[in-house]
């Protein structure tokens, strides 16, 4: 099994979804993403030069959240997971897309989109 880097609710306000109020008005969206790589290598030379910046990837999972409007949060979580894999350390990525103020009609606390992508795949 891989080590893992963990970032879990990133926050912002994103314009996504089908509906006109969605994109009009936007709502609140949080992100968690798992990153597996090694991180043996930074483990003994201690340098951040070999592991991945989680504050990096967490500015540009928000840079995603509060960006481009997508109508859905399956294209949002895509999007994520592509921008993860970018850093060169990671080898699986794992985003899961919050979407608590989901336009749906009964009660609920939350809608999830759950995706794990793995570089070269």
């Amino acid at each position: 099994m891989a080590d893992q880097i963990v970032i879990r609710g990133i926050r912002g306000i994103g314009h996504h979804g089908v509906l006109d109020h969605e994109r009009v008005d936007g709502q609140p969206f949080s992100v968690d993403v798992r990153l597996d790589l090694d991180t043996a290598v930074a483990a003994g030379s201690d340098s951040l030069d070999d592991t991945v910046d989680y504050g990096r990837v967490a500015k540009a999972v928000h840079e995603l959240i509060v960006g481009e409007p997508v109508d859905l949060i399956e294209t949002l979580a895509e999007r994520i997971a592509t921008a993860c894999l970018d850093w060169p350390a990671v080898h699986r990525v794992r985003v899961t897309v919050h979407k608590p103020q989901a336009p749906i009609e009964v009660p609920f606390d939350d809608v999830e989109v759950r995706i794990t992508r793995r570089r070269g795949e």
